[in-house]
C-alpha cells in the first residue's frame, strides 16, 4: 500500500454520518466509556476502501452506506505501552501503532439496520449513538484524539457542526 509508514499496522476508519450529518460512535465492550468510530485492520491483499466497507459491516451491521470522501493520506497514532504490549501479543507483530485510511460514509437507509451483534464478527461495542463532530473528539481515548481531530478537520465541509447529539442506543435493550 502506497505511503504506508513502517512499523504501523495498516488499518481503516469509517466516519459514518446520518441524514442530519451527525457521526456514529460506539462504546467499546472492553473499555467502558471509550467511544470510537468503526475501525479495523486491512487484510493481506485487501484495498483500504474494501476494508472500510467490510469493517463497517462487521462492527455495525450496516450495508447501506455510500462513500462520500476519503482522507488523502495515512494518519497514524502510537499505542500507549500497555496497549502496545496487549495488541502485539494479540495480533502477532511489533507495531508502534496504527496507520489509518479514513473514509466518510453516509447511511443511506434507516438506522434500524444498525446491529452491533450482527454475527459478522465478535461484537466489540456495547452501545451506540449519533453525536456531533466535537463530541466525537471529546469522547475519544487520549491517544486517538489527534487522529480524530484530523479526520474531523478533513471532513468538516461535509459535517453539520451545529448538530445536537441524539439519544444513546444500546444493544442491551
Amino acid at each position: 500500500m502506497d505511503g504506508l509508514p513502517p512499523g504501523y499496522r495498516p488499518n481503516v476508519g469509517v466516519c459514518l454520518i446520518n441524514s442530519d450529518n451527525l457521526v456514529f460512535v460506539a462504546s467499546r465492550l472492553n473499555v467502558p466509556g471509550a467511544w470510537q468510530m468503526p475501525q479495523g485492520g486491512i487484510e493481506d491483499g485487501e484495498e483500504p476502501k474494501s476494508a472500510a466497507i467490510r469493517e463497517l459491516l462487521e462492527e455495525t451491521g450496516v450495508v447501506s452506506a455510500e462513500i462520500i470522501a476519503e482522507v488523502p493520506n495515512w494518519l497514524t497514532y502510537d499505542f500507549p505501552p500497555a496497549v502496545q504490549t496487549k495488541v502485539n501479543r494479540l495480533w502477532g507483530g511489533e507495531w508502534h501503532g496504527q496507520a489509518q485510511k479514513w473514509f466518510l460514509m453516509r447511511l443511506t437507509k434507516d438506522e434500524s439496520e444498525i446491529n452491533l451483534a450482527s454475527g459478522e464478527a465478535d461484537p466489540e461495542f456495547a452501545e451506540w449513538k449519533w453525536t456531533s463532530p466535537e463530541e466525537v473528539i471529546e469522547q475519544a481515548v487520549d491517544y486517538k484524539r489527534p487522529t480524530y481531530e484530523e479526520v474531523m478537520r478533513t471532513f468538516r465541509p461535509y459535517l453539520n457542526e451545529n448538530g445536537i447529539a441524539a439519544k444513546c442506543k444500546s444493544s442491551k435493550w
